[in-house]
């Protein structure tokens, strides 16, 4: 991959970072990119080892708990305010990535985590398919 493509797709993952709440999606982001859509696709999983599709759910994920741990809003207030259309969807890539409900999430108590600087939280509370997980423990 050429050095023009690679600061393209940073700058693609960039903006899923910042702009995790707008509607984003796949095409969007590969026009942006200067690429056709299966061309970016191909080459941001090559480039960060996950589809855009996916990376993007993850960072919605990450996002959506900050929000659920605060407990001030609905799980339906949640999926809206971190840019999913669909609760379904949402409940759905959330219990993957998370390995329980949404509801489940917010309902349950975080006051371990409270003394935790937020730079070591966000590290250790970064959702991570099931599949990943399995691997990494050698399940």
């Amino acid at each position: 991959m050429d050095t023009d493509d690679l600061v393209r797709l940073r700058r693609a993952r960039d903006r899923m970072d910042r702009d995790y709440a707008q509607p984003l999606d796949v095409p969007a982001l590969a026009r942006g990119a200067l690429m056709s859509t299966g061309h970016f696709a191909r080459a941001f999983r090559a480039a960060f080892g996950e589809t855009p599709y996916s990376y993007l759910m993850t960072r919605r994920v990450e996002r959506a708990k900050a929000l659920l741990r605060r407990g001030d809003l609905s799980v339906t207030e949640v999926c809206f305010a971190v840019g999913c259309s669909s609760l379904g969807s949402f409940s759905s890539r959330f219990t993957e990535l998370v390995g329980e409900t949404p509801s489940a999430y917010r309902a349950r108590s975080h006051a371990d985590s409270v003394d935790i600087p937020a730079c070591y939280a966000k590290r250790f509370t970064r959702p991570v398919r099931n599949k990943e997980a399995k691997r990494a423990t050698g399940s």
